[in-house]
């Protein structure tokens, strides 16, 4: 399904077969909604599951002027008006949750719970460099040369070994990235820092990182929980898309926790 949101043509999915409470699934940089094909058929039948295409990514527009996380996070608020959904549980992966941070700070009153994979509360001066980099690279050489070293950066080696069936819909996701709609993204996240903010967010939070994330080190998410009260921190045995790695630990830990608050 389609919808134009903050005059953006957005992809979203809607399952719904529970009814149940709204649990709505951000994607990673480079990403789409599929990353999360595994988890929506797990939790359809309890909840009211929403995935969607960042803006510039999968079979979302690109945007015609730069962008910043706020304007990611009020993405995802006007599409949960146009879906009529009052509040929802988010749960964000990398870029996915930066996006979820900033929308808990911006629209508290709209999430439930709040669960924050392999991601970050800043971009540290000493990295700001390395997006431009990225950005640039999108843009001069294509997706493709930044292929090899994205996909070992996401999963270990003996994952990308014994599932291809799982890393091809990644590899052949970030391939698909429009160039442009990528380097948009980049200088967004380059430029987002809320260290320091994290204490105005009062919401059950849940924080999850891959033990072998070499470019979001674990402690960086073990960050975002140590600054948000009563926040927990799970890592799991896992590179950066932990979620995909480790996809029964991380429902069986998103399950429990949700139940616990729905």
């Amino acid at each position: 399904m389609q919808v134009n949101i903050n005059g953006i043509e957005t992809r979203y999915v809607l399952s719904n077969e529970g009814g149940g409470p709204w649990l709505t699934f951000i994607h990673q940089l480079g990403g789409d909604l599929s990353v999360w094909d595994q988890m929506a058929g797990y939790f359809r039948d309890d909840y009211t599951v929403l995935r969607y295409d960042v803006r510039g990514h999968g079979h979302s527009a690109v945007a015609r002027e730069p962008f910043t996380m706020r304007d990611l996070a009020d993405d995802l608020a006007k599409l949960l008006d146009a879906l009529g959904a009052p509040t929802t549980h988010v749960v964000g992966l990398s870029l996915g949750g930066m996006i979820a941070q900033q929308f808990a700070l911006d629209h508290p009153s709209r999430l439930d719970t709040l669960t924050i994979a392999d991601s970050t509360g800043g971009t540290p001066p000493e990295n700001r460099e390395l997006w431009n980099q990225r950005a640039h690279t999108a843009r001069s050489d294509g997706m493709e040369a930044l292929l090899p070293s994205t996909i070992a950066r996401w999963l270990t080696p003996d994952f990308q070994a014994g599932h291809p069936e799982a890393v091809e819909p990644i590899r052949e996701a970030f391939a698909r990235t429009p160039p442009e709609g990528f380097a948009m993204a980049c200088e967004a996240l380059r430029d987002f820092d809320l260290r320091g903010k994290h204490g105005a967010i009062r919401l059950p939070t849940l924080t999850v990182a891959g033990r072998h994330d070499t470019g979001t080190p674990p402690a960086a998410t073990q960050a975002i929980a140590q600054a948000i009260e009563g926040a927990r921190f799970e890592l799991l045995d896992a590179a950066h898309l932990a979620p995909v790695e480790q996809s029964h630990r991380f429902a069986a830990l998103l399950e429990s926790f949700l139940e616990r608050r729905v």
